[in-house]
């Protein structure tokens, strides 16, 4: 490995004595390659692997120089449908490899679909092609609207037939590789909590205030209470990020929420096809639960798990009061967001709030989908009515790229994933595939630079 932008950092081999397991990817009868991220791959010094060793590191999963020694399989509890569920853990996955990217910021390596694990329980450990197809769509799509999320590394095909129930059985297999900014979740606390671990939770709380820095919090506040400040306001804007891009995440348990605030961890997710809270992507989440117009509620509710957690070594006050901020946080974090997407410069959250419920009046009455909304109103163009005059003292940001003359919006709905997949599994076509991935990147370079997560500097806005 003779490029310079690789900069191997497995920090987390200090801690994986207690926080995961040693293991073996499994051996796959094939590996096709079939997606690989080259823009991802350059941010982390690994783009120029041709792909023979693409396929090695990837499929066979050869040690990356200087890396992790083995993959390990990380543990971890959490609350499932706000159900507590102790016999949790990597069960198809595991952290292959950390580096560090252009910026400093610490990335790892983690798989889908890599083979069992010790906390498999009665689960195959694979992943299918359809899941890996799905998951690309998913963070490329919520890339491009500005959401931070997990980037889809690698997509190799494995040969094997599995038989799922919830889809036409049996179906092609695949391994999946992401690059995300970290596998810490709010579930790995919760089990250090179970264990009555003080001394491990002490060491995690370092390790996450280290690997993802954020605002120093409030005065004289401790490291427990300074970490749930941080993941409070970066889930509160996550929280806000998903509602502005119309998306339903489906599984939002404390296992699948990442402490760097970061959405990952693509199963049962929709796009709206029209703005309506009761929306739910899951077809076995029977409450709705985890609606569209439920998740920042359910994500408030999983950092309160974490505030639990962190009882172990903090007391309840400064942490009932860094929870307690979450609703301020979400509603400045969706007037920014709604006004990026929009392609108006915010007037601050008063006024930005009440242009967001002029917009959700629109979209219910005429039926629109998020994407087909923001795209006719761009800058404010196209709108009549109330619509107008609640835009009219908004300057429109700059934006001459040619995605906003076409005629339709670009959208990743249901029928659009559907259509996708059907090329591939009856005639392995990927040009659709191939087509959209394209179409979709042009989306994020219409938007221009994306707002940054909550707690960083902001990028200058040029107004018309």
């Amino acid at each position: 490995m003779n490029d310079p932008g690789y900069r191997p950092d497995p920090r987390l081999a200090t801690l994986t004595p207690w926080l995961g397991d040693a293991v073996h990817a499994a051996d796959f009868p094939e590996t096709r390659l079939r997606w690989r991220n080259d823009r991802a791959a350059q941010q982390v010094g690994l783009a120029g692997l041709n792909d023979a060793q693409w396929v090695a590191h990837f499929g066979r999963f050869a040690v990356l120089p200087d890396n992790l020694p083995q993959p390990v399989a990380l543990r971890y509890h959490g609350h499932q449908f706000q159900v507590y569920n102790p016999d949790l853990g990597d069960g198809r996955g595991f952290l292959f490899a950390q580096m560090r990217d252009g910026q400093d910021r610490l990335l790892d390596l983690g798989t889908k679909g890599s083979g069992q694990t010790p906390w498999s329980r009665q689960g195959d450990g694979r992943l299918t092609l359809k899941g890996a197809v799905r998951e690309v769509l998913a963070t490329e799509t919520l890339e491009a609207l500005g959401v931070n999320t997990s980037r889809t590394f690698s997509v190799i095909e494995t040969g094997e037939s599995l038989w799922r129930g919830d889809e036409p059985s049996p179906t092609r297999s695949a391994v999946l590789v992401r690059l995300s900014h970290g596998h810490i979740r709010i579930g790995t606390f919760q089990r250090l909590l179970a264990l009555e671990a003080a001394d491990e939770m002490h060491a995690l709380i370092d390790y996450c205030l280290t690997t993802f820095p954020g605002p120093t919090g409030s005065d004289g506040a401790s490291p427990a209470t300074r970490l749930l400040e941080q993941v409070v306001e970066r889930l509160a804007d996550l929280a806000a990020q998903w509602m502005v891009a119309g998306f339903v995440h489906g599984v939002l348990n404390t296992d699948n929420m990442n402490i760097s605030g970061e959405s990952f961890d693509y199963g049962p997710w929709r796009w709206l096809p029209r703005w309506d809270a009761q929306f739910t992507a899951a077809y076995f989440d029977h409450q709705r639960l985890y609606a569209f117009g439920r998740q920042p509620q359910a994500l408030h509710w999983n950092c309160g798990q974490l505030a639990v957690a962190l009882r172990l070594v903090e007391e309840a006050p400064p942490l009932i009061a860094a929870l307690g901020r979450f609703p301020e946080l979400y509603r400045a974090s969706m007037a920014r967001r709604w006004c990026w997407r929009l392609g108006v410069a915010p007037r601050g959250v008063e006024p930005d709030s009440a242009l967001i419920a002029a917009c959700e009046k629109v979209m219910v009455e005429t039926g629109q989908s998020p994407d087909t909304f923001f795209f006719a109103h761009r800058g404010g163009r196209g709108a009549t009515g109330a619509l107008a005059a609640a835009i009219a003292p908004y300057q429109a940001v700059a934006s001459d790229h040619p995605y906003w003359d076409d005629n339709l919006a670009q959208t990743m709905l249901i029928d659009n994933v559907e259509a996708i997949w059907t090329q591939i599994a009856e005639h392995d076509d990927w040009g659709a595939f191939d087509d959209t991935i394209t179409a979709i990147r042009r989306i994020g370079k219409a938007h221009g630079p994306a707002l940054p997560p909550a707690g960083q500097a902001e990028p200058e806005q040029q107004a018309n």
